[in-house]
């Protein structure tokens, strides 16, 4: 893993130095993320002050990762539930296919 290092970011305005091993360009990447979803959260409550807009975007933030785990673990169960379908299809072929045996 690399050494820490801090990396400057800017979001919402503010610039704030952030200590991580990842590296800078995925840090810049990670707060241009959240600064434009700050944007997105400014313009459906603009009456908003700073940290009910940083909640929002937070929470925008929070169901766009859940919706992605979800359908995750959904493509997961159907690849499980497949490979165990053939599974059984190349034993039932196996079985078969096993010389003197007439099912």
């Amino acid at each position: 893993m690399a050494e820490p290092r801090v990396v400057h970011v800017e979001v919402n305005g503010q610039r704030y130095p952030i200590r991580s091993s990842l590296d800078p360009s995925y840090v810049q990447e990670l707060a241009s993320y959240v600064d434009r979803k700050l944007k997105v959260a400014y313009d459906s409550a603009p009456s908003s002050d700073t940290l009910g807009l940083a909640i929002l975007a937070a929470l925008n933030i929070a169901d766009e990762f859940f919706r992605a785990r979800d359908s995750q673990l959904q493509v997961d169960g159907t690849v499980t539930a497949r490979a165990g379908e053939l599974e059984r299809m190349v034993d039932s072929a196996l079985a078969l296919a096993e010389p003197g045996r007439r099912d």
